[in-house]
C-alpha cells in the first residue's frame, strides 16, 4: 500500500505571524514509497511531531533507521517541520544537519510557555492541510504536546476544527507542569488508545510514568536507552503490532458502518 513522507510548512502563517515562523519550507514534498493495493485495508495516519529543536527529516531517519519494516509498513506516517527556528543550541548538532526547529518556547521551570497558542493553530493547519488523519505520533517536545492534545481537544482548547484524535504514540513524552493546561488536557483521563515508550534511562521518564496515570488502559513499552528513539526488543515488538492491529481494526469496522 502506498505510504506518503511529507514535510510541510502552510504559507498561510508566513501571512500570519511574519518571519519569526519557519520559513524554510513553504511548500509540501512528498516521497511515495510502495504500490497501493485496493484489496489492503487502510493504514493509520498519523501526524509525527519531531522533539525540541530537530526536525521532521531528523525524526523520519530516527523511526525508519530503527523500526523494523513490519512496523513502518502498516503506518502512514506524515512529518512536518515545528513553526519555529531553533532560538538555541540542539542537542543533535554533530548528528544531524540542521535546520533545526521547535514547537514553542519555555522557561527552566517548565512552567512557562510562549508561543503555545500558534503552534496549536500551526498544528491544526497542517491536519487541515494533509489530513484527515487517526492520530499523532510525537517524541520528546513533540510527545508532550501529542499528549496533551486530545485532552484539550476536548475542551475546545485547540484543534476545533478537525476531527478528534483516535490514536497517540507517545516516545519520550511528559506530563505538561504549567496547571492551567494539565487541568484542562488530563481531566478527565483520556480513553484513546495510546501506546507509550519509556526508557530506562531517559531524564523524563518519572514524567512520562506521571503521564501514563492519565491515560485509561495504555499500552507501556519499555526500553533499556535513555531519551531517543528505540528499537525493539521481541516483547516491545509484539506489542507495537498488536496495538497497530487494534487500530487498524478499529478503523476498517468505522469504514464499514
Amino acid at each position: 500500500m502506498s505510504k506518503q513522507i511529507l514535510y510541510y510548512l502552510p504559507k498561510i502563517f508566513s501571512k500570519m505571524y511574519g518571519n519569526t515562523m519557519n520559513m524554510a519550507n513553504s511548500a509540501a514534498t512528498m516521497a511515495g514509497e510502495g504500490t497501493a493495493n485496493a484489496n489492503q485495508r487502510k493504514l493509520p495516519r498519523f501526524l509525527c511531531l519531531h522533539g525540541f529543536r530537530t526536525s521532521g527529516k531528523i525524526l523520519k531517519k530516527q523511526i525508519f533507521d530503527k523500526w523494523p519494516i513490519e512496523v513502518v509498513d502498516k503506518l502512514d506516517l506524515v512529518f512536518v517541520d515545528a513553526p519555529f527556528p531553533s532560538q538555541g543550541k540542539s542537542e543533535v548538532e554533530g548528528i544531524f544537519a540542521p535546520p533545526y526547529y521547535e514547537w514553542y518556547q519555555f522557561n527552566k521551570e517548565l512552567n512557562e510557555y510562549e508561543n503555545f497558542d500558534n503552534c496549536l493553530d500551526y498544528i491544526q493547519e497542517c491536519m487541515i492541510k494533509h489530513g484527515p488523519f487517526d492520530g499523532l505520533l510525537g517524541f520528546s517536545q513533540g510527545a508532550i504536546l501529542s499528549g496533551a492534545l486530545r485532552g484539550l481537544q476536548d475542551k475546545g482548547v485547540g484543534l476545533t476544527k478537525v476531527r478528534k484524535i483516535k490514536y497517540l504514540i507517545i516516545i519520550g513524552g511528559a506530563k505538561m507542569q504549567i496547571k492551567s493546561l494539565a487541568e484542562k488536557a488530563y481531566s478527565p483521563a483520556i480513553t484513546c488508545p495510546s501506546v507509550h515508550f519509556l526508557g530506562e534511562k531517559d531524564f523524563l521518564k518519572p514524567y512520562g510514568m506521571e503521564l501514563l496515570e492519565s491515560y485509561v488502559d495504555p499500552v507501556v513499552i519499555h526500553h533499556p536507552k535513555g531519551h531517543t528513539i528505540p528499537r525493539f526488543d521481541e516483547k516491545g515488538l509484539e506489542s507495537m503490532l498488536s496495538f497497530i492491529e487494534k487500530v487498524q481494526e478499529e478503523i476498517s469496522t468505522s469504514e464499514q458502518v
